[in-house]
């Protein structure tokens, strides 16, 4: 097997550059079915269907019984696919489902989530990812274990990692649902378990290493299926191929269009989809910019904080190159994240400008409910027209959209090839399932390596520990897609609260850990604790309908959290003694940029 691996390495570039020839192939070949009269539905599930079988067949091809290879895929991914398994890591349900119908509905608020999620690489390169990969460490548990030294503060670490991580992936497993409930026309609460299987298919037989070469896969399926419609709605609007530098006459004469039909609240409310009942020009209401900035706080230090994207940065062979694949996580996240505006432009422009043939604000009633896209997603329940004047025009308030699904609608919505409905369904699926990967890997891991190896069990050996490992993926998945079936909440909204309790409990034990060295045991057991703890009482009490404090909903709860983390931590530390000698040695040799890792590779 590490002979295969090795072949693997040297020829990476071409395999994938095969790969991605094949897919675009395999596209030309949907659109050839489809002019031959092959039906949308049958396009949609052989893009799906064939998307998923090359994943689970990296998987497959994966597979490993060695520590290192399960863990961290045997320290070995080059930067420049590092950074895109990591992109692909990060390019959630959130990102590609959610974001833009996130933009759409609720406008200039919503680029918070843009801003901090991409500046949040800004944290990780220059206060973690370097530093942690130098450690050599396999989780971030086993970090603040051997940093912080005992049992008690590695289980408050994986505590902290199992809420935030488990929180995280029901938000990606609901999006996978999301998208075989209309590619297949199954039920929604069949469709997350479809999805389930597929994520498993892709981790669980080869740990890190199937899921690493599985994201760079993902990673070219999401980016061409985001970018496609886009650029092409784009251009058949007259704003050229490169929207993101002239869509700005979109955005004008969009919000000239709300203006003229109106932004009236519906008069009777449909649940669990949302209408455009606020401008976007600006911000809105009390607080405004002030929970702009808190958003975007609370995503960036949430990035920090995140097991599964800090794990992928433990892969790299040195600690040069773990900075070198921040670098390029943030390209090619940058390519999706600077569209995203774009296209919640563009598609709402197809529904509001009458210029354009695909309108339908201000058009007849009848003539609306009988369009295709209308009927397939009314049918499962993610969208609803409703003539609540009974004038038989359908207004601005009278059309309700689950904002899950602007992403997958929009090729519908501007009268696209169904092809491209196609591809971008499995763009949101491959988005959806690499995260999902990297979550379940992170808590399966965690729960692995830092709960019974090294608390329970120290003595397991390698086959029982990569057993026990691959036990708790399948459970903690099947667990999480029964919580995901009952859609407690949006996406968006699930995941922003996984930000929350990761940047609540961890945030400031990692960043402190690693540049402070009088930093002890019980001032990070104090702030993941404390932290933890206030955040999520506060998420209780402002969920349950208390009023918030200065603007911090429970988008937001992170901000209690970090704050109490930091208090309880650095006054705990300077009421305690400080670390021994050895201890402050290391977090000096952390820092330093060049050297074999702190701790072997054998741990």
């Amino acid at each position: 097997m590490a002979l295969i691996q090795g072949r693997f390495i040297d020829n990476i570039g071409r395999v994938y550059a095969i790969y991605t020839g094949g897919f675009l192939a395999f596209i030309l070949l949907m659109a050839v079915l489809e002019q031959l009269g092959v039906g949308a539905d049958t396009i949609g599930i052989l893009f799906v269907a064939f998307t998923i079988a090359i994943y689970a067949l990296i998987g497959w091809l994966s597979r490993t019984m060695e520590v290192d290879a399960y863990y961290v895929a045997g320290r070995q991914v080059p930067a420049v696919y590092n950074g895109m398994a990591t992109a692909a890591d990060w390019m959630s349900g959130a990102s590609f489902v959610a974001l833009a119908g996130g933009v759409y509905f609720g406008g200039y608020g919503y680029m918070a989530f843009i801003v901090g999620w991409t500046g949040g690489y800004v944290l990780v390169n220059s206060l973690m990812a370097p530093y942690l990969r130098k450690f050599g460490c396999y989780t971030v548990p086993d970090f603040i274990g051997t940093r912080y030294g005992g049992n008690l503060a590695r289980l408050c670490a994986v505590i902290v990692l199992v809420v935030a991580s488990f929180t995280y992936v029901t938000a990606q497993i609901n999006a996978t649902g999301t998208i075989a409930a209309r590619a297949l026309h199954i039920p929604f609460s069949y469709g997350v378990w479809f999805g389930l299987l597929g994520i498993l298919l892709c981790s669980m037989l080869g740990g890190m290493r199937a899921v690493t070469w599985t994201q760079v896969a993902q990673y070219i399926v999401l980016i061409i299926a985001y970018l496609v419609p886009v650029i092409w709605m784009s251009n058949a609007q007259g704003f050229g191929l490169i929207p993101h530098f002239t869509y700005g006459e979109a955005a004008a004469n969009m919000a000239n269009f709300e203006a003229q039909y109106g932004l009236n609240p519906p008069a009777e409310a449909i649940p669990g989809l949302s209408v455009l009942t606020t401008p976007h020009t600006g911000p809105v209401g009390d607080y405004a910019e002030w929970k702009f900035i808190t958003l975007a706080l609370c995503m960036m230090c949430g990035t920090a904080s995140l097991p599964h994207i800090l794990m992928r940065y433990f892969t790299t062979p040195t600690v040069r190159s773990a900075r070198k694949s921040v670098a390029w996580s943030l390209l090619f996240i940058f390519l999706l994240y600077f569209t995203a505006p774009a296209l919640a432009t563009l598609t709402k422009l197809q529904l509001l400008d009458p210029n354009l043939p695909t309108a339908i604000i201000g058009k007849p009633f009848e003539e609306v409910a009988s369009l295709a896209w209308i009927q397939n997603w009314s049918s499962v329940g993610f969208l609803a027209i409703a003539d609540q004047n009974a004038d038989g025009i359908l207004q601005l308030n009278e059309f309700f959209m689950r904002p899950d699904i602007v992403v997958l609608a929009t090729p519908e919505i501007a009268g696209l090839p169904y092809v491209i409905s196609g591809l971008v369904a499995a763009g949101g699926m491959a988005a959806a399932m690499s995260t999902a990967d990297g979550l379940l890997l992170a808590i399966a891991n965690a729960l692995s390596h830092d709960l019974y190896y090294k608390m329970i069990d120290p003595k397991a050996d390698t086959a029982v520990r990569l057993i026990v490992a691959r036990i708790l993926l399948v459970g903690i998945g099947a667990l999480g897609a029964l919580i995901a079936s009952l859609q407690l909440t949006g996406i968006l909204g699930a995941v922003a609260w996984a930000f929350c309790f990761a940047c609540s409990g961890l945030f400031f034990p990692l960043a402190l850990g690693v540049w402070w060295k009088r930093a002890n045991r019980p001032g990070a057991v104090a702030g993941m604790a404390a932290g933890f703890i206030a955040g999520s009482l506060y998420l209780y009490y402002v969920y349950t309908g208390g009023a918030p404090w200065f603007g911090l909903d429970h988008l937001r709860f992170g901000i209690v959290g970090m704050a109490v983390s930091l208090v309880a931590m650095v006054v705990v530390t300077l009421l305690t003694p400080a670390p021994d000698e050895e201890i402050q040695r290391m977090v000096e040799e952390t820092r330093v940029p060049t050297g074999p890792a702190i701790l072997s590779d054998k741990h």
